[in-house]
This record gives C-alpha cells, sequence and structure tokens, in this order.
C-alpha cells in the first residue's frame, strides 16, 4: 500500500465544529512531505486555501480499492506551473485501515448518560461509533430493549479538548456476558457536527491504539 501520483484524497478539519470535506490529488512526494494541487470544497465547488498548520483526517483508496486514513499538517506551498499545497505524510506504519461502508467502532471507555422518562443513568461505555455504543450496566435500569432513549456522550480528545454528543437513541439489546449487563445503544438521530466528533475521536484512539503496538513491538 502506497500513495502514488495523482492519488485523489479527501481532507477533514480537525478540531472544529465545521463540517467540511475538501478534495486534491496527489501532485509530488519528497519523504514524509506530500505535495497537492489545491483543494476544492466538496459542496460548494470552490477552491479553498488552506492555512499553514492547520491539520486535517486524510482518506484515500488504493488500487484494490481498500480504504486507508491518516493525520496530516499544511507545512507551506510551492510555486510553479501548478500552485501546490505540501502536506506532512506519516510512514505507512501510520495509515489505519478503514472501512469505508460501516462505522469503525473502538473498543474504549467514555461516559455515557441515558435519560429515559425524564431519569438520568450515568454508565461507562466499552466501545463507541458513530453509529452507537455499548454500556455497561451495574445497577437496575427503567429502560429495556426496543425503548427509545436520549443519549450523551462525553469525547476526551489527547489535546484537551472536550466534545459532548447528545442524540437520540433506541436500545437495539440488553445481554449479559462474562456476569456483566451490556445495553446495545442505537443512534439514531446524530446531527453532521456531533457525528463528526464522534469519527474523529475513533480516529484518534485507532492512532494511539496503532502507535502503542509499534511501540510494543
Amino acid at each position: 500500500m502506497e500513495l502514488k501520483m495523482g492519488t485523489l484524497l479527501t481532507l477533514e478539519p480537525i478540531y472544529t465544529e465545521r463540517v467540511e470535506k475538501f478534495r486534491c490529488r496527489i501532485v509530488e512526494q519528497h519523504n514524509n512531505v506530500i505535495f497537492i494541487d489545491y483543494p476544492v470544497n466538496v459542496l460548494t465547488k470552490k477552491t479553498a486555501f488552506l492555512i499553514d498548520g492547520a491539520q486535517f483526517r486524510v482518506t484515500f483508496s488504493t488500487d484494490s480499492k481498500e480504504n486507508y486514513a491518516f493525520t496530516t499538517e499544511v507545512l507551506g506551498r510551492k510555486a510553479g506551473n501548478v500552485q501546490m499545497i505540501l502536506l506532512s505524510c506519516p510512514p505507512k506504519e501510520g495509515f489505519i485501515k478503514i472501512q469505508r461502508r460501516e462505522y469503525v467502532r473502538v473498543e474504549t471507555p467514555v461516559d455515557v448518560a441515558i435519560e429515559f422518562n425524564n431519569q438520568f443513568y450515568q454508565f461507562k461505555a466499552e466501545d463507541i461509533s458513530a453509529g452507537g455504543t455499548a454500556i455497561l450496566i451495574k445497577s437496575p435500569v427503567g429502560f429495556k430493549e426496543g425503548d427509545l432513549v436520549k443519549a450523551f456522550v462525553v469525547l476526551p480528545f489527547t489535546n484537551g479538548d472536550m466534545s459532548y454528543v447528545e442524540t437520540d437513541a433506541i436500545i437495539v439489546r440488553i445481554f449479559e456476558r462474562d456476569e456483566i449487563r451490556i445495553a446495545s445503544v442505537q443512534f439514531t438521530d446524530t446531527d453532521d457536527v456531533d457525528q463528526q466528533h464522534i469519527v474523529r475521536f475513533c480516529f484518534e484512539r485507532q492512532l494511539l491504539f496503532r502507535k502503542k503496538e509499534l511501540n510494543e513491538k
């Protein structure tokens, strides 16, 4: 799996309330720096002028239709026949393989509150994705399978920022595993901004897990 000249990249800004996507292509690559043409906003179709130091999540597909993601930072610009923007690029070990048609689920504890019939219940989740979460139930609750609830999720990012997601949800299933009750919760009405926060949180956790694996080798 390698980045090649002409590869189409999708850029999404990190740590911002804006929900934006930009498309661009790789023009050159030198070691850990890739040179892209000026990206175009997917929605407005206008050329975007990226600020030096801005951070983005990059996704791309290979010739074999596999999908990968990595984080990048704008390093500067290069003048010439083709105006180019310089982006940092990690080694291929820093790329995360992703499934485009599924929400990436990561096993990481996050705080989740569930509101049902004007009562609030506090839980610790064992995993999360943009599509839902699995919460650990250690005390009696008033809801059951099939109930519609409100879910509140706290997402702590590595830079110290916190995001608070609020969404409608449904209790899909309640089951036991190793004598622990678990409720599978599906998010049903997450707005675009909150969904983007969850996707970024999951991706960030994946990067942390990958770095830990590499350090242990």
